[in-house]
Parts: C-alpha cells; structure tokens; sequence
C-alpha cells in the first residue's frame, strides 16, 4: 500500500481523494496554483505544493511543476482526479518514467482509448455495437460528403482526441456538413492541438447511458451498473442518474457485460467508463471510453455501496478486486445535480465571484460534494462546477422528491448558480415519466 500520494487536482475532486486517503491511512500531498493559495480545502491534505499562476497552462497543466512537487513531496503515486491530466497519455508516461505510479490506466491504454476511432476498433473487436461510422479519419469535405450520402443525413462530426463537446458538430445536408466540418477541425486543434475527426450517423434524440468499471492488474474486470446522463446541454451533463428508466433488465445486462468485454479487450485497469447511446427503440451504440474517475461517480457509490476512489488507489497499488460481480447489487435509486457558478437565465453566463452565504442541505438519503462554503471565492480560470448534489432513495420517486427538498434548501448566496434550473427539471412532467433525450432541455427550457 502506498504511503504518500500526491493530487493533481483541485476542488471538489481534490477534496475527494484527499478524503479517501485520509480514510486508507494514506499521507495526501497537494498542488495549487496561486488562484486557490490558502483555499481551505488544502488543509485537509498533509503538505501542499504551489504549482504556479492561476491559469491552469501555467500550473495545473505544467507537467514538470507536477512532477517537482510529486519529487519533492516524496510520493510513490499520482491521482489525477479529472480534467486536467487526468487523460494525458505523454503525462503518464512521465510519471511512469519517474517511477511514480498513475493511478488510472497504463499509457498504452490511455492512449488506445482516447483515440476515438482506435476505440471503435476494440469495440468492434469485442462484438460491442457500436454506431455507424466512417471507416478512419475524414481527410476532407469530399470524403464526408461520400460517407453522408451513403448513410444519409444527419450526421455527427466528432474529434476522436477530448471530450465535453468540443470538436462535435452535427449536420444535415451538404452545405452544413462542409462549414461544420471545418468548424469541428478547428474547435478540436484549439482545444486538444489535434484537429483529426471522424463521421457517425446522428441518433436522433436518444439517451445516454454509461457504464462504471473496475479492472485489477490481475485479470479482474467487473461492471457496477449504468447512469443515465440524457439530461445535458450542449453535450455537457446537467443530471446524473441510476438505474436509467430508458432501458429493461436484459438491455441493461447486455449493455454492462459488452462495456466489461471492452475493457478486457483493451487490456486497461483501474476506472473506466464505457458511454453508449440507446435509439428511441432501445438499441445501444458505443460511443467512447473515459479513461478516468467520472464527475458523476458519486451516483455509482450510492446504489453499490462502493467508495471508487479507494477501489481505485486499492486496484493501483497492485491489490486485487476484493469483490465479485455477483455481489454487486444495484440497491435504490441515485440522482446527481451538478451546482455550477453559472446562471443560466443569461445562457449560462459563468458567475465567478464571491459566495456570501452557503447552506448545505442534509437529511437521510443526502450529499453534497464540495470544496465551496461561505466566504469561498470561485475563481474564473477553472471549471465552473463548485458542487454535486446527491440524493439516494429506494425509489426514483423518492429520490425526485428528495432532491426537489434538497434543491430547495440549498442556499448559494453571492453569485448565480444552476440550482433554479435543476429545480424546473426535477418538477417537469417529462423529467418525472422519465421520457427524456439529450436534447430535453434544449426542447424544453429557454435560456435568454
């Protein structure tokens, strides 16, 4: 077992890790930037390092500050939390050539899996369905004119580097597939320096449901169930939930064994997370893999039991699975709202600023993950995520009305939040029936 770990994150995951550390008997060692110097979720871990300005190039991103302060604080490994480094395949090469291990998957598989098209591949290996595509990458607008006419319109445009929309674009005939083409190409070289893309048939309207795994360095691949995360905008996920209402037993079976299929077919450990898209009749569609711990794990953990932070520094230093896909059980229902410092009455306008006043709400069956509390300022360089709100029950309904309480108890004085809008969703009657798409809320709700 590890003695010290070092956090290449900050804020609510930071917090998280720190916590299960604590909780292993694990020393946690810090890394901020000058934007979180003295925020006072770093003292919950044993030493802190500034790793430079605010701007996350310039210290989040900056691999060799990462590895100074890891050296310096003498730790055997690295969680990388989410974003940042989290599934930076060159980054965990360095850790591993610095012998520090990467809590997360080899660099190989990191590396296999964040290529999109490579994915696709292993899927296709591993009898996985996955969705009509281009076979490689689209060289220009006459090779994606050539696949749309032989599929038909609509079409999706996607990176096959990143993720959280960037480098999507969905067209409908000729003229939008040659301006979105070139739009996807370069939205995708600003953001992830790689403007290679591929083409899909567009499912139109249909869910998104993915899939927890946990792989050991031992041959151990289990599944912990599915989350449907219909409920986003612009392809990033507003609401998170457990068991998804889109899909029946056998759907739900068959999704989770070819998720787990996928992972051994790539020879990963540690997390994974397996995304597929399910069509108004309930088929299912790979789509990609998320080679890291998920922003909405938390719902996971409550129908399971399981803590998948420990499970993952657990699987990291080399100890085996000590549970058996039997006994993993999907106990109630979970729901997760992210809180962000947005206000979406000015189409999610970020508000950064300072929080006068929060009020955490509780009760049986309540979560809420966060390194914000009163007097936290938000920083505008990062994520604008401050929280995760979580509500376990036997029921959805229960679970509904639960969240419905918690939301109307959460108080985020100072600067807007998304919590208004989480409200109009949990009380919509199509939220409610569970007859929801990834474009619900586009439909449904104007944002000024």
């Amino acid at each position: 077992m590890y003695q010290r770990i070092l956090v290449a994150n900050r804020g609510e995951i930071a917090l998280r890790i720190f916590r299960a550390c604590r909780e292993l008997g694990i020393e946690s060692v810090a890394i901020f930037s000058e934007a979180d110097r003295g925020a006072h979720y770093l003292d919950l871990a044993d030493e802190a390092y500034c790793v430079g300005p605010a701007k996350p190039a310039d210290s989040y991103l900056r691999i060799a500050n990462v590895i100074s302060a890891a050296e310096v604080g003498n730790v055997q490994a690295i969680h990388p939390g989410y974003g940042f480094l989290a599934e930076n395949a060159h980054f965990n090469e360095v850790c591993r050539s610095c012998k520090i291990d990467f809590i997360g998957p080899s660099p190989e598989a990191m590396a296999k899996l964040g290529d999109k098209n490579v994915a696709r591949s292993l899927a296709k290996k591993a009898n996985v369905p996955v969705v009509p595509g281009s076979d490689g990458l689209i060289a220009d607008a006459g090779e994606a004119l050539q696949f749309a006419h032989k599929v038909g319109f609509p079409v999706l445009i996607k990176a096959v580097a990143g993720g959280g929309g960037k480098g999507m674009r969905v067209a409908a005939n000729d003229l939008s597939l040659k301006s979105a083409l070139q739009q996807a190409q370069q939205e995708a070289e600003a953001a992830f320096g790689n403007g290679a893309v591929y083409l899909e048939k567009y499912i139109e309207q249909p869910r998104h449901v993915e899939v927890q795994i946990l792989a050991d360095h031992h041959g151990n691949v289990v599944h912990l169930w599915e989350r449907d995360c219909s409920v986003q905008r612009r392809h990033q996920k507003l609401i998170e939930e457990s068991p998804s209402t889109s899909i029946n037993q056998k759907t739900r079976d068959a999704m989770c064994e070819a998720a787990r299929r996928l992972i051994q077919q790539a020879d990963y450990t540690n997390a994974a997370t397996v995304e597929f898209i399910v069509d108004k009749d309930g088929k299912y569609y790979f789509i990609e893999v998320n080679a890291r711990i998920q922003v909405e794990h938390p719902v996971t953990e409550m129908i399971t039991g399981i803590d998948l932070i420990k499970q993952q520094i657990l699987i990291a230093s080399g100890e085996p699975l000590g549970i058996r896909q039997k006994e993993i059980k999907q106990n109630g229902a979970a729901i997760e709202c992210r809180i962000n410092a947005e206000n979406p009455a000015k189409n999610f306008q970020p508000s950064p600023g300072k929080i006068d006043r929060l009020i955490v709400p509780g009760g049986y069956g309540v979560r809420f993950d966060s390194h914000a509390h009163s007097g936290y300022v938000v920083p505008p360089y990062y994520d604008s995520m401050i929280g995760k709100l979580i509500v376990h029950q036997p029921t959805r309904a229960e679970a509904i009305s639960t969240m419905q309480r918690a939301l109307a108890e959460l108080r985020v004085d100072g600067i807007h939040t998304t919590t208004p809008l989480h409200k109009d969703i949990l009380s919509h009657s199509a939220f409610v029936e569970g007859q929801i798409d990834t474009t619900f809320v586009e439909r449904m709700f104007s944002f000024g």
